[in-house]
């Protein structure tokens, strides 16, 4: 991949809410995902939660034996989770805060209140042979501590600008996306890869993917809510050419 290129992952989550809903089998997150591995995306994220409110285990199974692409299993630091993960052995795992009272992940991991339970967490994920990723806040001392327990790569929380530019708070957004550039560039410079998600949208995408030093956007709930007016495929090309448009400026 080229070193100005920018991968885009799809999150999967919310076509299992839809399947949930219901209770049946339809629509399959996995056939989804193989949809959006046809329309041209790099990886496919899914969060199975320790709640199962979407994601399920047989999910996580089927899209192992499916995909091309890496998956990208996002999960709480738990020995319930750290035993899936061994035993699937995907692509990368995303550490993620997790509380049961919250319609979506809240906010970044505090990986500096635990890191010496979170670096021993991650050593086998990491000798099994995953590559690990942390979700945190665009703050210098998470991004620090990711580092030093030994992260492969940090994914930086975009959710309050996105919120900022959907609420037409120019101010507070113009701010939230100064400190995301400011700490892709020193997340990079500790020798971590950047990634960016949560929240991200046709209008809001471009200025974080104009940021040279983020390598992947992972994109899920706006994503699936598109596929329902324009198709997978078509959403999924769509976020594409805006990325690409903005990185080849």
């Amino acid at each position: 991949m080229a070193e100005n290129s920018l991968r885009l992952g799809l999150n999967i989550d919310h076509v299992a809410t839809v399947r949930n809903a219901r209770g049946g089998a339809y629509p399959d997150p996995v056939r989804a995902a193989k949809l959006a591995e046809d329309a041209g995306v790099d990886g496919i994220t899914a969060h199975l939660r320790e709640d199962r409110r979407h994601i399920m285990d047989a999910d996580i199974e089927g899209l192992m034996q499916a995909l091309t692409v890496p998956l990208n299993f996002e999960m709480a630091a738990t020995e319930e989770m750290q035993k899936i993960a061994l035993r699937h052995r995907p692509h990368a795992v995303c550490i993620v805060p997790e509380k049961r009272e919250e319609r979506t992940t809240e906010g970044g991991l505090d990986v500096a209140r635990e890191e010496n339970k979170l670096a021993h967490f991650i050593a086998p994920l990491r000798d099994a042979g995953c590559r690990i990723s942390i979700f945190v806040a665009a703050d210098q001392r998470q991004v620090e501590a990711a580092h030093r327990i030994g992260a492969d790569i940090v994914e930086l929380h975009v959710g309050a600008y996105c919120d900022a530019h959907a609420d037409g708070h120019n101010d507070l957004r113009d701010e939230e996306l100064e400190r995301l550039r400011e700490m892709s560039i020193y997340a990079h410079s500790l020798g971590l890869e950047v990634h960016a998600g949560h929240g991200l949208t046709y209008g809001c995408v471009k200025p974080i993917a104009a940021f040279p030093e983020v390598r992947e956007l992972n994109i899920g709930h706006f994503l699936i809510g598109e596929a329902i007016f324009l198709g997978l495929a078509p959403a999924v090309h769509e976020m594409r050419r805006l990325m690409d448009e903005v990185r080849n400026e």
